[in-house]
C-alpha cells in the first residue's frame, strides 16, 4: 500500500488518515474551504468492510440516512474550514450505525471477500 500512497501524493492527494488496515486520501481542500471539485479515496485491506455495512444500513433505513444527511449539512456549515472536526463530529453516528449493521447483516461480505 505504500507504493499506492506515494503515487497518490504525487498526484496531489493528501493523506488524511492512516491506520493499520486503511488509508484515506482527499483532494480539493484548501485553507479557504472546498475547491470546485473535491475527491475522497478510501483504501482498505481485504476484509475491512465497515463502510459497506454503513452504506447498506443507510440504504435500508431512509430515516437514518436523512438524519445523516442533516448531520453532515449542519457540520459542514459549522466546520467548513476545519475538515478534521467535521470528520470527528460524524464518528459517533457512523460507529453506532455500522455496529447495528454488522449485528443485522452478520458476515454478509465474507462470501465476496473471503481471505
Amino acid at each position: 500500500m505504500n507504493v499506492v500512497k506515494e503515487i497518490l501524493i504525487n498526484y496531489g492527494y493528501l493523506c488524511m488518515s492512516e491506520e493499520k488496515n486503511r488509508i484515506s486520501f482527499n483532494k480539493g481542500y484548501t485553507e479557504y474551504g472546498f475547491s470546485e471539485r473535491v475527491y475522497h479515496l478510501h483504501l482498505r485491506f481485504l476484509g475491512d468492510n465497515d463502510e459497506l455495512y454503513f452504506r447498506d444500513y443507510l440504504i435500508e433505513n431512509p430515516a437514518i440516512a436523512k438524519d445523516y444527511e442533516n448531520l453532515k449539512l449542519n457540520l459542514w456549515k459549522k466546520y467548513e474550514h476545519n475538515r478534521d472536526e467535521y470528520t470527528n463530529s460524524k464518528t459517533d453516528f457512523i460507529s453506532l450505525y455500522t455496529k447495528k449493521a454488522k449485528q443485522k447483516y452478520g458476515n454478509k461480505y465474507r462470501k465476496y471477500f473471503s481471505q
